[in-house]
């Protein structure tokens, strides 16, 4: 059996492949502006308010577009909604990049580009999360999730953000000239995707609004679905706060430069990678409730061990250690939702899932600029650790429910 097969199991199909390569390559441009995107701002400003705005802006559009898009997810072809709104979203990069050879750049430019940014992201990735259900079998979709998972972290966080602080230093207008490239390739690839005409529901009966009701209702309905939302939604303000200010925490308190920032998320993808390998092993041999007790319990520590640090190197073990947890829990809970939720539901469930998490993100984020002006950079971590911890006391016993999600019960 080649390398090819067995990472991309023949079985899950031609159409599985071309999403992940879609998948990859957007990842790649994406993740070139996870560096150069701060990088950016930070050249613009060093007001951490306007850093952390930069951020929020981009997830802000979760709030206002996101329910509408889940809705249109289960309504419209799928993957025509992914290509139009990536095709968009590559526009957008394209205009910052002219504005950046023209030198128009100015703050109040990139904080605009990133809520336009953030608002083509909202229909891409609510849409995109609802192909990998419609490609595979239920019983392969542990895997599935797991492969795309490792190839976001791969390009996202271990090739890109290296990547794009290099071309950064560069060009400051090359690493988004590349991002605006990748994304249009993956719009291509994923033309090439076999899915039905039409959307999954058929003809719809309801208008939007309604959609958007059931699609609160069956969440609210289902416990686990439901509760798992909600640990999600906060522990988002909490890791928001910490990491809406990472760039000058990196640069002000670790001393690492533009690179050492990328490499910071280096780190965290090679954790990733670490967590990919071992993702078959562990939910084989440990118990879903202790695996997400576990992830969750990590996070509580990470956020005390960087606001104790001002070690470089302690830093980046930290973030490896963050990257291996946090890609078994993201694809724990992505599984335990998408097994949990008909098909006819996931682009609504999903946005409500998705806007909670970005609601706390955007919460984080406004608190964690205020907090890093007024008691420095250290203390959005101190904020986090303290309110991780009390949070995740709380739900402790719960999270044995959430355990049962993947039943479909």
């Amino acid at each position: 059996m080649s390398l090819l097969d067995r990472v991309l199991p023949p079985r899950m199909g031609l159409s599985f492949r071309w999403l992940f390569a879609s998948n990859l390559v957007g990842n790649i441009g994406d993740g070139i502006a996870l560096a150069a995107g701060p990088l950016l701002v930070a050249s613009q400003t060093h007001n951490a308010i306007l850093v952390a705005l930069a951020g929020l802006l981009q997830r802000l559009p979760w709030l206002l577009f996101g329910l509408y898009a889940g809705a249109l997810a289960d309504r419209l072809d799928r993957r025509v909604v992914v290509m139009v709104a990536d095709a968009v979203r590559a526009l957008i990069v394209a205009a910052l990049c002219v504005m950046i050879l023209t030198h128009a750049v100015n703050i109040t430019v990139v904080l605009i580009v990133m809520f336009c940014f953030g608002i083509g992201e909202v229909f891409a990735d609510s849409t995109s999360s609802t192909l990998l259900p419609m490609l595979v079998d239920k019983a392969d979709l542990a895997i599935g999730s797991a492969r795309m998972q490792a190839g976001n972290l791969a390009a996202n966080q271990l090739v890109g953000p290296p990547v794009g602080a290099f071309l950064f230093a560069a060009g400051m207008a090359v690493p988004f000239v590349t991002q605006a490239v990748s994304v249009a390739f993956g719009v291509m690839l994923v033309s090439r995707i076999a899915t039905p005409k039409g959307g999954v529901r058929g003809e719809a009966v309801t208008n939007v609004r309604r959609d958007v009701v059931d699609g609160l209702r069956f969440l609210w309905g289902h416990a686990a679905v439901r509760t798992l939302a909600v640990v999600i939604f906060v522990f988002n303000i909490t890791w928001g706060a910490a990491w809406s200010v990472l760039v000058l925490y990196s640069l002000n308190r670790l001393h690492m430069g533009e690179v050492g920032f990328g490499l910071l998320t280096t780190a965290t993808a090679v954790g990733g990678i670490a967590g990919t390998a071992s993702f078959d092993w562990l939910q084989r041999r440990v118990a879903l409730k202790t695996l997400m007790r576990g992830c969750l319990l990590l996070e509580v520590l990470t956020h005390l061990s960087l606001a104790l640090t001002t070690v470089p190197w302690v830093a980046m073990v930290i973030m490896v250690v963050f990257g291996a947890y946090a890609f078994v829990w993201g694809t724990l809970g992505y599984t335990v939702r998408q097994r949990a939720v008909p098909t006819e539901f996931q682009g609504r469930v999903g946005s409500v899932y998705v806007v909670g998490l970005f609601a706390g993100l955007v919460i984080g984020q406004g608190l964690g600029g205020v907090i890093a002006e007024q008691w420095g950079l250290a203390a959005p971590f101190w904020f986090a650790f303290v309110g991780s911890g009390i949070t995740l006391v709380l739900v402790w016993r719960q999270l044995a429910h959430i355990a049962h999600a993947d039943s479909g019960s």
